[in-house]
């Protein structure tokens, strides 16, 4: 049995893509006999220790910048009483995802402090994107010159897809391998069986409707208007043709006035009932231009047995070989998503084969038990060095 140390800016019940990357590789790191202890900020100013599904989690006090976007590190009497008890847990081994937080530039320093090997795990594929050009440069800056700091003390940087591994190369970091993002496809399939809500029911379709899903966050970044233009005009021609948005963000109230019959806004959704929606989902569409490491949501729509359209942001493009397994948009512009999703509903027969050929390659590189297997393997290297 090993001690993990998991360092994350953001944790449950914050939810977005690291957030579930992180709880997902502690919950097989568990099952695998290891112990497993998180350390993520304390956004929500709850309690600075709990236990979640069996996993220890330490809240960092910290300020909240950029609407909570960005905490920082509040160094006073209980961060060191918590760091305190982390140097107790005698780490095998620490695990500090994404750079650009001074959250992961501690959990490389505390990894130093205690001489136990350490890895850095990129999610990203570009600098995040802020609302005006003045702090989009200051962004950039900051980033890179946090990164400078951050490779002073830790060199082993992987990254969630190729496509994270080629953008560590703009800091001039040349990534050791790749711990890609992944699906429990066990517990997907036992939620898709029991089917926790019938969604066509609930909202009165037939039953030759035919879904198309958007989950993510509400950003413009994502594309969500741009995929809500594409149906207001399909809808035109095929008003059979549903688009059911899941999600949580700045455009909520936008996307509410564009709600109708076709059009359905469903909120934030439990993960059970992420599930349950994808798994009546003709097509899962994500045409976002966040810079994205590889989206948990894709891989779980293709858990689901969804057709796949998105673009070329990030690792999506490494489960969606090449056109026989989905579409990858050139550009995702609302004509383009437009024609993507009729030449699906037009072509069945190459809808279904794409979506065997996404569930086949998933299975094989894309499952937690492949990558904690892989990170098992790391480990057992990096201590016997």
């Amino acid at each position: 049995m090993k001690t993990y140390i998991i360092f994350s800016a953001f944790y449950l019940p914050h939810l977005g893509g690291v957030e579930r990357y992180v709880y997902n590789l502690a919950k097989k790191l568990i099952s695998k006999g290891n112990k497993v202890i998180i350390v993520t900020s304390n956004i929500n100013f709850t309690v600075s220790h709990e236990i979640i599904d069996g996993c220890e989690v330490y809240r960092l006090p910290c300020i909240n910048l950029l609407n909570a976007r960005f905490p920082i590190l509040k160094i006073n009497r209980e961060f060191y009483q918590i760091i305190k008890e982390l140097r107790k847990k005698e780490p095998d081994f620490i695990i500090v995802n994404t750079r650009f937080y001074i959250h992961s530039l501690f959990g490389v320093y505390f990894a130093k402090q205690l001489d136990v090997p350490c890895i850095v795990i990129e999610h990203g594929s570009n600098h995040i994107i802020l609302k005006k050009l003045l702090l989009n440069k200051l962004g950039n800056l900051y980033e890179h010159i946090i990164t400078f700091f951050v490779k002073r003390y830790c060199n082993n940087f992987y990254g969630v897809s190729e496509a994270s591994n080629k953008w560590l190369l703009h800091f001039g970091i040349h990534s050791k391998g790749t711990l890609y993002n992944g699906v429990d496809l066990d517990v997907i399939q036992s939620i898709s069986s029991k089917s926790v809500e019938e969604y066509k029911n609930k909202y009165c379709l037939n039953e030759d409707a035919f879904i198309i899903t958007f989950t993510g966050r509400l950003i413009t970044e994502k594309g969500i208007m741009k995929l809500i233009s594409a149906v207001e005009k399909l809808n035109e021609n095929y008003p059979n043709i549903y688009l059911f948005i899941a999600g949580e963000g700045d455009l909520v109230n936008v996307i509410q006035k564009h709600c109708n019959n076709n059009i359905i806004y469903v909120g934030n959704l439990e993960f059970e009932n992420v599930i349950s929606l994808l798994s009546q989902t003709d097509i899962f569409c994500l045409p976002t231009d966040y810079p994205e490491g590889f989206p948990t949501s894709i891989l779980e729509a293709a858990a689901c047995k969804c057709f796949i359209i998105t673009s070329k942001s990030g690792g999506s493009k490494e489960l969606i070989y090449n056109k026989d397994y989905g579409i990858i948009l050139d550009n995702n512009s609302p004509e383009n998503i437009y024609d993507a999703i009729k030449y699906v509903i037009e072509n069945p027969d190459y809808k279904s084969r794409a979506i065997d050929l996404t569930y086949q390659r998933l299975s094989r590189f894309f499952t937690w038990d492949i990558i904690s297997e892989k990170l098992t393997s790391l480990v057992e290297d990096y201590n016997s060095n």
